[in-house]
């Protein structure tokens, strides 16, 4: 009995496991497959800034808004600063401004990286970058809301 149940617990962990990596997110996470293009790309960018003052946080702000919002393929964009007020130990507090896009899909983001203005952005304001990190993932569907709620 207790065998039948490990090898029922087994192969529903491989039977899981399977579906997992035969879905466009599981061949995602390896970085394989053409199935990106079905899903969105979240393009997360943290700056930290060489004057990190008030007035070149909000410049560089303003430039995110000018050159980089609006593009085709955006489903979503945001840009701002650090939450100063928010100091938990697990808060990475090493960035001066933030920039949050969402695009439908690879294709959309590759055409961004290569658009005039994207590259007047850089170029305008690269001067005062002491870092960049970029954070670039597949998003995984939501799920339904449950009924009733």
């Amino acid at each position: 009995m207790f065998t039948t149940h490990r090898m029922l617990i087994l192969g529903g962990l491989l039977t899981a496991m399977a579906v997992a990596m035969a879905s466009p997110l599981g061949s995602r996470a390896a970085g394989t497959g053409a199935a990106a293009d079905g899903l969105q790309l979240a393009h997360m960018v943290y700056f930290k800034l060489k004057d990190n003052s008030g007035a070149s946080r909000a410049k560089l702000v303003a430039a995110s808004k000018l050159y980089l919002a609006g593009h085709e393929g955006t489903v979503s964009f945001a840009t701002g600063t650090l939450a100063g007020d928010l100091n938990r130990e697990i808060n990475d507090r090493d960035f001066d401004v933030s920039l949050h896009m969402v695009f439908a899909n690879k294709a959309a983001h590759d055409k961004y990286q290569e658009h005039p203005r994207h590259l007047k952005f850089i170029a305008e304001n690269r001067d005062n970058w002491e870092r960049v990190r970029v954070f670039d993932s597949y998003l995984s569907p939501a799920p339904p809301a449950p009924v009733g709620n």
